[in-house]
């Protein structure tokens, strides 16, 4: 990560954090009144190929003990109305401003993946993670609703893991892998506002 990257990264999650703490403490409050505790998600995500680290987000399904691999639709029953409303408005990822802050990750990179899916494929994620991962990015917006439509008609966990790594881990992997070729300051920028956008005008 560039020393400009990690400078707008903190100057943005700084300016979010004293904005949306109003916002952020009304989410914390109807989960914890609505769908009771934990309020918060916290599962390991890699930003290296060996080095893990703890996302968070707020809570949108009941706890699982069993529970693995990516969401598909064999795991919608799961999903609380509170957590509905979350994913649709991307708020149940507020809390990564925490992971940010911390340098896990930054604004803009591929989504950070679960051990499980680097350790499958790393001849793929070896070069992905030479970036920094991130809340958005390309591959983000321009393969997400795919991957929804494509993983809700998934029906048991080994449905959505052969879907998952079949056809969304290489084509979301070449845009990733496009987005650091090419990945500037400005073109970060533009994949923030485009994020902010998109969630208005889809929602």
């Amino acid at each position: 990560m560039t020393p400009a990257k990690r400078i707008m990264d903190l100057v943005v999650a700084l300016g979010l954090v004293v904005l949306l703490a109003p916002l952020i403490l009304g989410v914390a409050l109807a989960i914890a009144l609505r769908d009771g505790r934990p309020i918060l998600y916290r599962a390991e995500r890699m930003k290296t190929p060996e080095t893990g680290f703890l996302l968070w987000k707020f809570r949108t399904m009941k706890p699982d003990e069993a529970d693995r691999g990516v969401s598909g639709g064999d795991k919608a029953s799961r999903i609380t109305r509170t957590g509905r409303v979350l994913r649709r408005t991307r708020l149940d990822e507020l809390p990564q401003l925490w992971n940010v802050l911390r340098g896990d990750i930054s604004f803009v990179g591929p989504r950070p993946p679960l051990r499980r899916y680097v350790e499958m494929f790393p001849e793929i994620y070896g070069p992905v993670l030479e970036a920094r991962p991130g809340i958005t990015g390309l591959a983000t917006l321009a393969y997400h609703r795919t991957e929804e439509r494509l993983l809700a008609a998934c029906r048991t966990a080994d449905e959505t893991e052969a879907v998952y790594a079949r056809r969304c881990v290489p084509r979301k992997a070449r845009l990733d892998r496009l987005y650091a070729r090419r990945r500037t300051v400005c073109s970060d920028f533009k994949l923030m506002l485009a994020t902010v956008f998109r969630g208005i005008s889809l929602h």
